[in-house]
């Protein structure tokens, strides 16, 4: 039925560049942090912070020793990232199941990202979509806004805009299904340790047949002995800046 669980890391219209910590026992949701700061996307008009939901599509591996046969660059080292295009605005951290609709190849400092395109399951017009030319007929413009999106949202910080396999052009559902595929056949070979991860933590609960897998005892030790949640930081009002400069 080419429905996959999506797991979200970015709620619409917010701006804390939230992800999935690879790196840390569990791989919780975290801010990412750049030179000591919480980082914020920019908001380039005229969007205002993401504009889907955003997450990613767990068991997934964009392998950096992959070079992908369609974009000729290497994975990102994540799992592959989803914007999901419903109505509802998600909570962070919520699993919900969504249904894959095509795809758009970023090439991001030179690695590939697919940026899967889908719609919540739940959604009340999710038996319209069916591949991404109902997405195009039903929400004119927001195809067109997504790769504006992707293009400029690091200009802010001074970096030059975003590159597109495939000159910025959307593949279909069985396309973007098949991309899926491929990077959970990698994530298999990970958690296997059949691939090197490097500093990838493939900690799991439920891989039986993973090395890497622990007891629910080990988990839950791993949950405890993280710092206990505090209040949240306030958002620093420069992060409700807009920014406007002349597409090329």
């Amino acid at each position: 039925q080419n429905v996959f669980n999506m797991v979200v890391e970015v709620p619409r219209w917010t701006n804390a560049k939230m992800e999935i910590a690879t790196k840390d026992p569990l791989n919780p949701i975290k801010q990412d942090v750049k030179k000591g700061k919480l980082r914020y996307v920019a908001n380039v008009f005229p969007h205002k912070g993401y504009i889907w939901n955003y997450g990613a599509i767990p068991q997934t591996w964009e392998d950096p020793g992959h070079k992908d046969e369609n974009t000729g660059c290497c994975g990102d080292n994540d799992p592959i990232d989803v914007c999901e295009i419903g109505s509802k605005v998600c909570s962070r951290g919520e699993v919900i199941k969504v249904k894959v609709l095509g795809t758009l190849a970023l090439i991001d400092e030179g690695e590939t990202d697919w940026k899967i395109i889908a719609i919540n399951v739940e959604d009340p017009e999710a038996d319209n979509y069916n591949d991404i030319n109902d997405v195009r007929r039903m929400k004119p413009g927001y195809l067109e806004a997504t790769v504006d999106w992707f293009k400029r949202y690091k200009v802010p910080d001074g970096k030059p805009e975003n590159q597109f396999a495939f000159n910025g052009e959307f593949k279909d559902k069985d396309f973007a299904v098949n991309v899926i595929k491929s990077t959970h056949e990698h994530w298999k070979a990970l958690i296997a340790k059949k691939t090197d991860g490097g500093e990838i933590n493939c900690t799991n609960l439920t891989v039986s047949g993973s090395p890497f897998c622990c007891s629910q005892e080990c988990a839950k030790a791993t949950v405890d002995a993280a710092p206990p949640c505090k209040a949240a930081n306030p958002v620093p009002p420069e992060v409700d800046k807009w920014f406007y400069y002349q597409k090329n």
